[in-house]
């Protein structure tokens, strides 16, 4: 089947990549000509383990191929995706304005035979608008009989993993109107999942679907985050708490990990438009207001904890920061918690030194210039007077403390992801400071 992805960010570019693995004729459209120049020569943008590969098989191949020009792209596909970012506004309201430039020019070229589906997570109604939308300029165009109708497909892509999720999706959904666009999507991911996996439903609910699995998602982490805190004021450790409600089958282990707050592309930006989605049906959010509150208040536990050790005043603490991205597997610094962090940090006067394996070029450009960069952990921690554990990297849970302590100027080790193991911390004559372990110095 001939495809064509309008946008090259982290969902249309693995959406267009995985497509092409599946034996599908693609080209990806983006506005951006630099970006489009790199993909061309086989250079992924964005770090997503596996993608790079793939994206140069497949232009090896002659079943991917990128433009700036949408007539060139959607010239004889039967699909055409939009693949564009939906940012929060100023409100707190997801912004469509990618979205909606998508649709303009798409009804500028679009072929009878072609149907739009938009993967981007737009709010409730955005399907009916596009249509509207759309129909006006193919009225303009003199073309009154095209049978249009917007497709709705959100994506379930986790940052890290990204590339398995498209190919081997746990489900998929399909907001669809019509027999033929239910059809043709089935054909589309017969390749990808067993037919009952394909769960077809209505545009509307598709779309709530997407914002209601993220503000799921984001409750568990705020949720656990908030037991965490009562876990330090009342002696109790949140891993044991988290063991004895995750071994109950209907809860289960995902997303109970307490730490400095969630961050990343969907789940602060979707929790934020569910609420402005409710809001507009006259609706009080309560609970998805309550996820988000909580989650920016733990984005700040970090700070607060390392206030309460130094002093406001930290004049002359260098603070080693390990991790910058919003989580491992990635180099997204989209709301990430050691923006917050760093910021406060440096606002406090400390010296602040950050190491992270593959997010230091987009965090280069977000953190004020004062922030050195390490290009290891031993460089890092060399001489700090404490480390600060913001992103879970495999290669942290790995670190010689004993060796990482002699290197440091004071032992200190502030831990927002719990990585470590308090007692053997303790003995190594660490000043050891975690989230809901109950284990102050």
């Amino acid at each position: 089947m001939k495809i064509c992805v309008v946008g090259t960010g982290y969902v249309g570019l693995v959406t267009g990549v995985c497509f092409a693995e599946k034996g599908h004729e693609v080209r990806c459209m983006d506005i951006d000509e630099e970006r489009v120049a790199k993909l061309k020569r086989g250079e992924s943008p964005i770090y997503e383990p596996g993608l790079g590969e793939l994206l140069r098989a497949n232009l090896e191949a002659g079943r991917l191929g990128f433009s700036s020009s949408m007539k060139e792209a959607i010239e004889g596909a039967r699909l055409c995706f939009i693949a564009v970012g939906t940012p929060p506004a100023g409100d707190g309201k997801a912004d469509l304005a990618q979205v909606l430039a998508a649709a303009d020019e798409i009804a500028e070229h679009i072929g009878p035979e072609c149907r739009i589906v938009v993967k981007s997570t737009v709010p409730v109604g955005t399907g009916t608008l596009l249509c509207r939308r759309i129909r006006r300029h193919l009225s303009e165009r003199g073309l009154k009989n095209i049978d249009l109708e917007i497709i709705s497909n959100p994506e379930f892509l986790k940052e890290g993993m990204a590339v398995r999720d498209c190919l081997h999706p746990e489900r998929v959904v399909v907001g669809a109107s019509s027999d033929a666009a239910r059809s043709l999507m089935r054909e589309l991911y017969s390749s990808f999942v067993p037919e009952e996996k394909i769960l077809m439903m209505d545009p509307a609910s598709a779309e709530i679907t997407k914002y209601a699995a993220n503000a799921m998602l984001a409750a568990r982490i705020s949720f656990m985050n908030e037991i965490a805190q009562l876990c330090d004021k009342v002696g109790a450790d949140v891993l044991s708490v988290k063991e004895g409600i995750a071994s109950d089958r209907r809860i289960g282990k995902y997303f109970l990990n307490a730490g400095c707050g969630y961050g990343g592309s969907c789940f602060p930006k979707d929790v934020e438009a569910l609420c402005c989605i409710g809001e507009s049906q006259g609706l009080d959010m309560t609970l998805a207001s309550a996820v988000a509150k909580v989650n920016r208040k733990q984005k700040e536990r970090l700070h607060m904890m390392m206030r309460a050790r130094f002093g406001s005043d930290m004049e002359g603490v260098c603070a080693a920061v390990m991790g910058l991205a919003f989580k491992p597997g990635t180099d997204d610094m989209r709301e990430a918690p050691s923006l917050t962090l760093i910021r406060g940090l440096v606002n406090d006067g400390a010296k602040v030194r950050a190491y992270d394996p593959v997010a230091e070029g987009a965090a280069r450009r977000l953190l004020p210039a004062s922030v050195r960069f390490a290009g290891n952990l031993r460089e890092l921690l060399e001489g700090a007077d404490c480390a600060v554990v913001v992103t879970e990297w495999p290669e942290f849970g790995e670190i010689d403390w004993e060796a990482a302590g002699a290197a440091m100027r004071r032992k200190i080790v502030f831990d927002g992801r719990n990585l470590c193991d308090p007692e053997k911390m303790k003995a190594l004559g660490f000043e050891y400071y975690c989230i809901g372990r109950n284990m102050l110095p």
